[in-house]
């Protein structure tokens, strides 16, 4: 007989024990907290979609990354990795006739086949929050809020976590203004948007190579991204040019932010850019301030997507927030809340001819909303009280044959040791 094998979680996937579900629980419940005051609406999707829903948006390079594979169908499917193509496959089909602004969000489980690393896993869970049909700026502000308000519910003030800034379309503007082509903005953009793990020097040479970009012409460029106030580039910008526009853009995002709250958080950053190509307008990313981790955070404006999807054409700004950057900071922080085992009631039976009394008084209390466990053997009361304690029991409810025999019982608080005695009829529910 061959030996029992012994099989590991996969790599880079994650077992919930229930205090590790419950911390995961946690979080999720301060995510739709946020969300849901801000009026936004929860749904869900598949967890496996048409491969072409990703290629089409990111090219068939990205098929590499992700869990991808040929159905029994023939079909070419893959894991999500990503929530936003599809939520805008599933608006596609309803857009038009729902009222705008939609505003929902989601929790769901994503994958990616990659290195797994600090803050990267090969799944994760990502909250998803998108307002679709409306291209104000205060859309981009109030996403942006919806974020900040979740990360300061657990304790990350402006003191741990800041919020970094910016526009695409301000971006490309500079870049013009400088001289670049627009056919190099695409390749200006990964560049800048590694500038800060490469080092401005391994920056300036990708513009030379990659872009034919003079190393003075680079470096010009560079010293711009480092600065922390839009306005400082107005001396690039004519009035009534994209650049001015852009600034202009720019200055009311930040403004709106600071007046639902989040001054202290913000900062104006062109470094970031974002990835995902499909990015249109202001971007932003949240980190920790002492730099120790990845992005705990981020999003912005998408307003082509839903059409490329075969859907109206509508404005649309959002952010994914993973679970597993913002729990491994909650984590160092000692930001967690305690969350030991709780019951409302233990019963605990003196002799074992109370225990059948005491399922049917479980039964009553559990069907009155209560939760309450209870032994499921004889055992001494030194070891039914240990057991109470181990359960988190808040109170015990005692049963000996002499108070059962009078009609009641006994309820001992197990945080002061109080006890009070109950008629058997109030505990039944048979009063």
């Amino acid at each position: 007989m061959s030996k029992p094998q012994k099989f590991k979680t996969l790599r880079g996937f994650r077992d919930f024990p229930p205090e590790d579900l419950q911390r995961r629980e946690y979080l999720f419940s301060v995510f739709r907290s946020a969300a849901e005051r801000f009026g936004y609406r929860e749904y869900d999707g598949p967890p496996l979609e048409a491969l072409e829903l990703y290629t089409d948006k990111s090219g068939d390079e990205i098929v590499d990354q992700l869990y991808a594979f040929t159905d029994k169908g023939g079909r070419e499917v893959a894991l999500r990795p990503e929530m936003t193509p599809s939520l805008a496959r599933i608006l596609a089909d309803r857009s038009r006739s729902l009222p705008k602004p939609i505003r929902w969000f989601s929790i769901p489980q994503l994958f990616r086949y990659e290195r797994t690393q600090k803050g990267r896993l090969r799944e994760h869970f990502q909250w998803n929050v998108d307002l679709v049909g409306e291209d104000a700026i205060d859309a981009d502000a109030e996403i942006l809020a919806v974020a900040l308000t979740a990360l300061r519910d657990l304790g990350l003030g402006p003191d741990r976590i800041r919020a970094r800034i910016s526009d695409r379309r301000l971006l490309a503007a500079l870049l013009g203004a400088k001289g670049l082509d627009p056919e190099t903005h695409e390749g200006a953009y990964r560049i800048i948007d590694k500038v800060e793990r490469e080092g401005r020097d391994r920056a300036v040479e990708r513009f030379g190579t990659e872009l034919g970009v003079a190393e003075s012409l680079a470096g010009e460029i560079l010293e711009l991204l480092e600065l922390s106030d839009p306005a400082e580039l107005r001396s690039l910008a004519p009035d009534a040019s994209p650049l001015e526009e852009a600034i202009v853009e720019v200055e009311a995002l930040l403004e709106v932010a600071r007046d639902l709250g989040f001054g202290e958080y913000l900062s104006f950053d062109l470094t970031i850019v974002r990835g995902l190509a499909y990015y249109t307008g202001p971007v932003f990313e949240i980190f920790d301030r002492a730099g120790e981790y990845r992005a705990i955070c981020g999003g912005g404006r998408y307003d082509s997507l839903l059409e490329r999807v075969g859907g109206e054409a509508l404005p649309a700004v959002g952010f994914g927030m993973g679970d597993v950057v913002v729990g491994e900071l909650l984590d160092e922080l000692d930001l967690l809340p305690d969350l030991e085992p709780r019951v409302d009631y233990f019963i605990v039976s003196i002799t074992g001819e109370e225990r059948a009394l005491g399922r049917r008084i479980a039964a009553s209390l559990r069907a009155r909303g209560h939760s309450v466990a209870l032994p499921l053997r004889d055992g001494s009361v030194g070891k039914q009280f240990k057991a109470a304690a181990s359960e988190g029991a808040a109170q015990v409810i005692i049963l000996g044959p002499d108070e059962v025999g009078r009609g009641e019982g006994v309820i001992r608080s197990m945080a002061d040791g109080r006890e009070e005695t109950v008629a058997l009829d109030t505990l039944t529910g048979e009063e």
